[in-house]
């Protein structure tokens, strides 16, 4: 199984949320409700990924983890790359910049 934080507001479509496997389900704390992101700590088979993938929104990543291996999606794009080198992030990286999504949120956290 991956492991995997999806963002709800991320999803042209939520309902794809229904049939996963969901650790935890936590929501940020910004006061503004329209400004919040639920986001949902997955356990995903392949098949559920690629499912899920294809309703990102433009502008929005996803990322997947298993072992060190960890898969990056962005609408139309993919990236494969080493969990625990972050020298391998910087393609994932600088694409995520070049479609405006902000340096802090391109940590890609693999925690829960």
């Amino acid at each position: 199984m991956w492991k995997g934080c999806i963002v709800e507001e991320s999803l042209d479509d939520n309902r794809v949320l229904n049939n996963l496997k969901a650790v935890k389900i936590r929501i940020t704390s910004e006061n503004n409700p329209e400004q919040r992101w639920h986001i949902y700590d997955s356990l995903l088979t392949e098949k559920d990924i690629e499912r899920i993938r294809h309703h990102l929104k433009q502008s929005w990543y996803m990322h997947f983890w298993k072992d060190d291996v960890m898969m990056i999606f962005f609408k139309g794009k993919k990236f494969i790359v080493s969990a625990t080198d972050k020298r391998t992030w910087k393609e994932a990286i600088d694409y995520g910049l070049s479609i405006n999504i902000p340096e802090e949120q391109l940590d890609f956290v693999m925690e829960f």
